[in-house]
């Protein structure tokens, strides 16, 4: 099963190309305070997503040196 992931869309100067911003949200092992960790995740764009687009992301094959994802679903304009 692909992963899939859900983020922003923080750049979308390249051509065919966006990047996105995942946050997850999650519990110190020891101390229990909430911690947000950010990733920044190159994705294919055939959807025509845009800057400031929360975008749905699944992994797929290697498409370049740094692209792993493909964007599936625009959420939210």
């Amino acid at each position: 099963m692909s992963k899939v992931f859900k983020g922003e869309v923080i750049s979308d100067k390249m051509s065919k190309t966006v990047v996105v911003e995942v946050v997850r949200v999650k519990p110190h092992p020891l101390y229990r305070k909430v911690m947000r960790k950010k990733k920044k995740l190159y994705a294919h764009n055939e959807k025509g997503a845009k800057l400031g687009d929360w975008v749905k992301i699944a992994e797929c094959r290697p498409l370049s040196k740094l692209k792993r994802f493909k964007v599936i679903e625009v959420v939210k304009k």
